[in-house]
């Protein structure tokens, strides 16, 4: 009986330590964390000619890895296309997915996955030659539109056409440079996605000066990183570094004044910073993670002015990106 009893132990003690062997464990174990981002995408993830990423999504990767690995240098980044994107986070393959993807019901409750929040408020746009003559999407009966498959784009387009009763042609790809291609080369009469991809894109055109997105804004965007489902430990490191990177830019800490912040700052800054022994212990992290994070990549205005904003060749406004305080959606709730 006794034996039985110990059996029956052993095997819970085994149960709850495999449990406990979430993504935080598999990520310290492997001395890397892996990170799913698009195939390169100007602003938000892409490899230059020495092949390092960099990009407003990329960077939040890099906060993560310095938040929960203690040096932001320890990620692998793994290029997915739009299909490939959410089996490789169902997978395993990756422990985070952060490449521009809208946040919604569907893939929140059947994929297995999911969002920590939202890091960019965005919306599907589209995108024509100036020699169109076009000054709006409800003139472009009878065209042809290039997309990516495995995007809410399809639908939006088909919702929207539908309402105004106009006639279009789809034509999908896979990979978003196979997209802008096909665009440049006139296979199509208009490019539809997120507008700040169709941003970023442009600038990959031979002569970008003759292109212009339209004024109208088709749907709701909200895109943001997203994990497995099963791993709330996980789930709450990656929410909260989020939070954090807002809520620096609330206090007024940036990159380059952390280290000093942590020893002169307010109350709030040093507490936020960890120099009074952490917030957030139960997060299972070192108690100055937000520190880390903050220190490694910058806050969450600086990360968006660096790669999407005024400081970047995008050069696209804020606006719904703005701190709440300042008339945006950027919200922290209180880290304490």
């Amino acid at each position: 009986m006794k034996s039985a009893i110990f059996a029956l132990a052993a095997t819970a003690v085994l149960a709850a330590t495999t449990a406990q062997a979430g993504t935080l464990d598999i990520a310290r174990e492997r001395g890397a964390l892996r990170c799913g981002v698009s195939q390169g995408v100007l602003g938000f993830s892409s490899p230059n000619d020495k092949g390092e990423w960099t990009g407003f999504d990329v960077d939040f990767c890099r906060a993560v890895a310095a938040a929960t690995l203690g040096d932001s240098s320890k990620v692998q980044y793994v290029p997915l296309s739009t299909k490939e994107r959410f089996a490789a986070l169902q997978s395993g393959e990756v422990d985070l997915l952060s490449r521009q993807t809208t946040w919604t019901l569907s893939r929140d409750t059947d994929l297995g996955m999911s969002f920590i929040g939202a890091n960019y408020y965005d919306g599907q746009a589209f995108m024509i030659r100036k020699d169109m003559g076009v000054k709006s999407a409800k003139e472009l009966s009878g065209a042809s539109v290039c997309t990516e498959t495995g995007t809410t784009t399809e639908q939006n387009m088909a919702d929207y056409f539908s309402a105004n009763n106009i006639q279009y042609n789809v034509i999908a790809f896979e990979k978003p440079d196979q997209t802008i291609q096909a665009f440049g080369t006139g296979r199509c009469d208009v490019y539809s996605t997120d507008a700040s991809a169709l941003y970023s894109q442009r600038l990959t055109l031979t002569d970008p000066d003759n292109y212009v997105v339209l004024p109208e804004v088709i749907s709701k965007e909200p895109l943001g990183p997203a994990v497995r489902q099963g791993d709330e430990q996980w789930f709450k490191i990656v929410r909260w570094t989020l939070f954090a990177m807002i809520e620096a830019e609330e206090l007024g800490i940036t990159q380059e004044n952390a280290a000093v912040t942590a020893e002169d700052g307010t109350v709030a800054q040093k507490r936020f910073l960890g120099s009074d022994g952490g917030i957030s212990k139960n997060l299972g992290l070192d108690p100055k993670w937000a520190f880390q994070a903050i220190s490694a990549v910058g806050n969450y205005g600086e990360v968006f002015e660096r790669h999407l904003g005024k400081d970047s060749p995008l050069k696209i406004d804020r606006g719904l990106n703005r701190l709440w305080s300042d008339g945006g959606l950027a919200y922290a709730p209180p880290l304490r």
